[in-house]
């Protein structure tokens, strides 16, 4: 046999990864980190925008009911639970908490909005409305005095709501209200106690019309 060593496929492989093992446990071995994506990468996590809220409460400023509202919320509150368990606004009703009864209906900005599936930080720098901010004082405003007049609430859970629509609506349309226009107006809002006819006859008596 020659003195010389022989240097087979096997040993050959085996040495290399030997000597790639040691040389990554050697101490000071800078770690690879692995490269940056590019900006216009699919695949690369978004990063946060600058005024992202959380993860703990945060700073809420809007206006409630006229008035000029500032608050701690956690990111995860929704609308709903700050008007109920921090401002005191109870008059908005929990109801489905799931935005199928309408129960929990506000303003934002007169528009018409489920409480229960907005985020409190939604509102933030805006106008929102409640049941509260309907009567001036202690004066019902005259969509209230007419429901009733007509009868148009029972067990009373889903009256926060529906007057909230229908005021939207008079707000929007005025006296060229139509009955066509407030059963549209209140067909996101359920009543178990079947009082539509009367809410839709306290509309129209609200808004200056007998039918």
């Amino acid at each position: 046999m020659s003195d010389q060593v022989r240097i087979t496929r096997r040993g050959l492989f085996r040495g290399l990864g030997s000597t790639t093992l040691i040389a990554g446990c050697r101490p000071g071995a800078p770690e690879q980190q692995p490269p940056m994506p590019p900006p216009d990468d699919p695949h690369a996590r978004p990063q946060a925008p600058a005024n992202a809220v959380g993860p703990g409460p945060a700073p809420l400023q809007f206006t409630l009911n006229g008035r000029p509202q500032t608050l701690e919320v956690a990111p995860h509150v929704t609308l709903l639970a700050a008007l109920r368990l921090q401002l005191g606004a109870t008059g908005t009703k929990v109801v489905c908490d799931r935005g199928s009864c309408g129960a929990c209906t506000v303003l934002v900005d007169g528009v018409p909005r489920n409480s229960c599936m907005m985020l409190a930080h939604d509102v933030g720098g805006r106008s929102v409305t409640t049941v509260e901010g309907l009567a001036r004082g202690e004066e019902l405003s005259p969509l209230q005095q007419a429901f009733i007049r007509h009868d148009a609430l029972q067990c009373g859970y889903c009256t926060p709501g529906m007057l909230i629509s229908c005021q939207a609506l008079l707000q929007r349309k005025g006296k060229a209200v139509t009955r066509e226009d407030a059963e549209q107006a209140i067909a996101g809002n359920l009543c178990r106690c079947g009082t539509y006819p009367h809410i839709v006859a306290a509309v129209l008596d609200a808004a200056g019309r007998t039918g």
